[in-house]
């Protein structure tokens, strides 16, 4: 039975609900599964350490409790948005999150646009002249882009552009020791990410370079594209009113699935170009079995993803108007 969006809205936050605090279950004991913790990195740092600093740094962190124990206190304090304290970075997580979260949403928006744009571009290519060079042209190297690891391809792209001809920087987000205004700022962010956008977001024109060409293939086979043809329509105004639009459809709901796989992306891609922003905090809590912070990641990036997809289901229902709302 169809609903009202803001009905359908109230009942996916409460689905929402669930998944999170699935994630929060499941990710608290999951992490925990591999053997040692944050107290052994601390005194493997340390080059050693007694057995009674040990005991009292694991009774300071609250790891001398049973783990149902530091469940119950953790879930407690994620009520009140408490998700802890980082002792590698010695601050709190939250804070942590959000200091690093505006680069790496910065660099997915990018991505996103960018695969997005030239994939819908390329695949339209591809489906307009099928079985011609262009399709042939744009199908090989979306092949090729999609098998291309994206932290080989980063790799790549330094040693090319930064290394060879030094037009862009290798890594991080700002020149070193630069008096920067605002105008020369943005300039300089916008050289240091062209290369991790192009790593990452290559493989998103390929996906969507794909998807764009199938879907319209499929939608140009069916009979109100030929009635739209049999009146005269030209063959840009079919394209652009019939099937693009209709191969719309498939693109919306991937692109909110990609979210997910953005931030994995993330992750290798920052870790490559030195930029810090949650895919590196995510390699360094890992490194460092900093449990809080790398549960902490989790949870925040979780609530995004779904907030992306929620966001994807509603533009989903403007696209296309027919869809009801369950």
């Amino acid at each position: 039975m169809a609903v009202s969006r803001l009905t359908y809205v109230r009942r996916r936050l409460g689905r929402a609900v669930l998944v999170v605090v699935a994630v929060v279950v499941l990710g608290f004991f999951l992490i925990r599964i591999p053997p040692g913790d944050m107290v052994d990195v601390i005194v493997g740092e340390a080059g050693g350490a007694d057995l009674e600093f040990v005991e009292m740094m694991r009774s300071h962190f609250g790891l001398d409790r049973s783990l149902w124990e530091q469940f119950l206190i953790y879930i407690r304090n994620v009520l009140v948005l408490d998700l802890g304290f980082s002792y590698q970075q010695q601050s709190p997580v939250l804070k942590i999150i959000i200091d690093r979260m505006p680069i790496t949403a910065l660099i997915a928006a990018i991505v996103m646009v960018f695969g997005v744009g030239l994939g819908m571009l390329f695949g339209a290519i591809a489906a307009t002249y099928v079985n011609r060079w262009p399709d042939t042209l744009v199908s090989g190297f979306a092949l090729l882009f999609y098998a291309t690891p994206n932290f080989w391809l980063g790799l790549m792209l330094v040693l090319l552009f930064s290394i060879y001809v030094q037009w862009l920087p290798p890594f991080g987000i700002r020149t070193l020791g630069m008096q920067q205004t605002a105008l020369s700022g943005a300039i300089d962010l916008a050289r240091h990410l062209v290369l991790p956008v192009i790593a990452l977001g290559t493989h998103y024109v390929a996906i969507f370079a794909r998807i764009t060409r199938g879907a319209m293939l499929e939608v140009a086979s069916m009979d109100f594209v030929k009635t739209a043809r049999a009146k005269g329509l030209s063959r840009l105004q079919v394209i652009r009113r019939h099937i693009l639009r209709n191969a719309l459809l498939p693109l919306t709901t991937y692109a909110g699935l990609q979210a997910g796989n953005l931030i994995g992306g993330t992750v290798l891609v920052e870790t490559v170009f030195a930029i810090p922003g949650l895919g590196r905090l995510t390699y360094e809590s890992i490194v460092t079995r900093d449990y809080l912070l790398l549960l902490g990641i989790l949870i925040v990036t979780s609530v995004l993803v779904i907030i992306v997809n929620l966001i994807t289901d509603i533009i989903y229902t403007f696209i296309e108007p027919r869809v009801e709302l369950t």
